[in-house]
């Protein structure tokens, strides 16, 4: 608890941010003035730091991601401008947002600084606002209780309800943006729930210490901050509810509540190939989860409730509410088991052959880590509707799979990690269908574990011209699936003896290709992102403003496919 109450004292950082507010208190000296808190709750990677400027005059110099600003003073009853800019801005022409606003004279607001700068990179991304909450508080309305203003501030979150454990409903709906107005509890250490809307089902469950940090007689901002689904949103801060205090400074992060309703650990994968399903819209109760979650995705490992039943349903794509699912599963998850489940089939009346319904298959003993350390733990899924079944090989090892039928799991392989190539063949194993690198060592997959999916259509004119078949990976961190490469032959240790050369390795500013006719390239980062394509002419590759780290390097020349390992500093 000492870094707790640690952030309830004046740091320098505190005393540097009322000296900067000092400047625009003293302009409000002599004028009528309300009283302001700034709260930066963009996630937005871009916006990890910004400067806020009032008017032309630099009032916060890079003010970080959840901080908040201590209730100052402003000028009232004439309009002033707040300006944003990144952070290290020359000054106030390099604003990237603006917002005019006249203060009401002896108003309290609080502001909190919510949304998305980035072009690309998150979804969704609702643009970066001022969200501005009149009639706030410094200090409970009530003696002997705390006031909670709460603002749903995660852009990938869905609309939820929040309770309070043994004071039942206190916020009915919440929606991204909204304020819930003030919740006023007798101040002691609760428990917060994040309810579905209809207040079926705990989403998460956080503990809220107000009288072990002494909060009596306070009022303070809870803001729910970070991505529900950080794969989805350049592995930006994950979900969680942070709370302001009314003396500014860094938020402070709620723990997760110990007395939280039992749960399981659940990653949904999205693989059916149905052009109709390419993305969908997927609901646990009526509550909207995934929303527009696309064909060739997974979600990261995240909490789910247990014992009690759950109805997960699935929708088209901009769906309006639950009413408009095509599919709806109830089931009964068990504490602490993990769980991969996998949306496969076909939901189109027409076009497919054959045409397995659509279905949520579900393997019980998932793995976020492999059970041994130095290995790399498989999960193998058969998902390509018109495949017929399969055994399966390790080249160098042997047969690791007997029958693989559509919509089964083979359970894991627990392979020493190394770059491996699978053999896919006939049920007898007389055949060799097709065969796939698999490069585990080359993408740091050591203790890991990961589910590889037969995907697509072996046929792709018999099934509307659909994705054609392979075979793709989830990793435990979610995002889109990687592409395990056609095996060309070569292993990835055995490149170096042919004429591709690429320096230098390490690099960080350009990476040069010789010895092949290179016609494209890829560079995949660790969770299977596709982070930058070169056509054409690629035989100097610029990686300038790439994140430090390892990456795997695809390189194309006349129908061929390369792999190598990078390291980009």
């Amino acid at each position: 608890m000492e870094s707790l109450f640690s952030c309830l004292t004046k740091t320098k950082e505190m005393r540097k941010l009322l000296t900067l507010f000092a400047i625009a208190a003293t302009t409000a000296a002599s004028a009528q003035t309300a009283r302001v808190q700034v709260i930066h709750n963009s996630a937005d990677l871009a916006a990890d730091s910004v400067d806020v400027y009032l008017g032309s005059q630099l009032l916060l110099d890079d003010f970080a991601f959840r901080s908040a600003t201590p209730f100052v003073n402003l000028t009232a009853g004439s309009p002033i401008t707040i300006g944003i800019a990144p952070k290290n801005s020359i000054d106030v022409s390099d604003t990237i947002y603006s917002l005019t606003a006249t203060l009401t004279p002896n108003e309290t607001y609080v502001v909190v600084a919510n949304g998305i700068v980035s072009g690309s990179g998150y979804s969704p991304a609702p643009a970066f606002d001022l969200y501005i909450q009149p009639m706030g508080r410094e200090a409970a309305s009530m003696m002997g209780n705390t006031d909670i203003l709460v603002f749903h501030g995660s852009t990938d979150a869905p609309s939820v309800s929040v309770d309070v454990v043994g004071l039942g409903n206190v916020v009915d709906t919440l929606d991204y943006g909204d304020f819930a107005g003030y919740l006023e509890v007798p101040t002691s250490d609760i428990t917060l729930e994040v309810r579905s809307l209809d207040g079926s089902t705990v989403l998460a469950a956080y503990d809220a210490p107000l009288s072990t940090l002494g909060l009596q007689d306070s009022a303070l901002v809870a803001v729910a901050s970070g991505f529900f689904d950080p794969s989805m949103n350049s592995m930006g801060e994950g979900f969680g509810i942070w709370v302001a205090l009314p003396n500014g400074g860094p938020l402070i992060e709620l723990p997760v509540a110990s007395s939280a309703n039992p749960t399981a650990r659940v990653q949904v994968i999205h693989n059916s190939a149905d052009l109709a399903a390419d993305s969908v819209d997927v609901y646990l109760g009526s509550t909207l989860l995934l929303d527009n979650f696309a064909f060739r995705t997974a979600t990261p490992f995240i909490d789910a409730p247990a014992t009690d039943p759950i109805t997960i349903g699935i929708a088209p794509k901009n769906s309006s509410d639950v009413t408009d699912t095509i599919y709806s599963l109830t089931a009964t998850l068990t504490e602490n088991e993990t769980y991969v489940i996998v949306a496969n089939g076909i939901v189109s009346g027409s076009g497919y052959s054959p045409a397995p319904a659509f279905d949520l298959y579900i393997n019980a003993m998932g793995r976020e880590a492999a059970s041994m350390s130095g290995n790399t733990d498989v999960l193998v899924f058969h998902g390509s509707t018109d495949a017929p079944n399969v055994s399966i090989d390790v080249a160098g090892v042997g047969n690791v799979v007997d029958t693989l039928a559509y919509g089964d799991f083979a359970g894991y392989l627990e392979v020493a990690t190394a770059d491996i190539t699978l053999e896919v063949r006939s049920e007898d194993g007389a055949t060799l269908f097709a065969s796939y690198d698999a490069p585990l060592s080359t993408l740091g997959l050591q203790d890991s574990a990961l589910v590889t999916l037969a995907s697509g259509f072996l046929n792709p004119a018999n099934n509307s011209s659909g994705a054609g078949f392979g075979l793709w990976v989830a990793l435990p961190n979610g995002g889109p699936l990687i592409e395990l490469p056609v095996n060309s032959g070569l292993s990835v240790d055995e490149f170096g003896t042919n004429e591709l050369t690429i320096y230098p390795n390490p690099a960080s500013d350009f990476i040069t290709i010789e010895g092949i006719e290179a016609t494209s390239a890829s560079l995949i980062d660790i969770t299977g992102q596709t982070v930058r394509n070169w056509e054409n002419s690629v035989e100097e590759l610029n990686i300038q403003g790439l994140q430090p780290g390892v990456y795997l390097l695809r390189v194309e020349s006349n129908g061929e496919r390369f792999t190598e390992r990078v390291v980009i500093r």
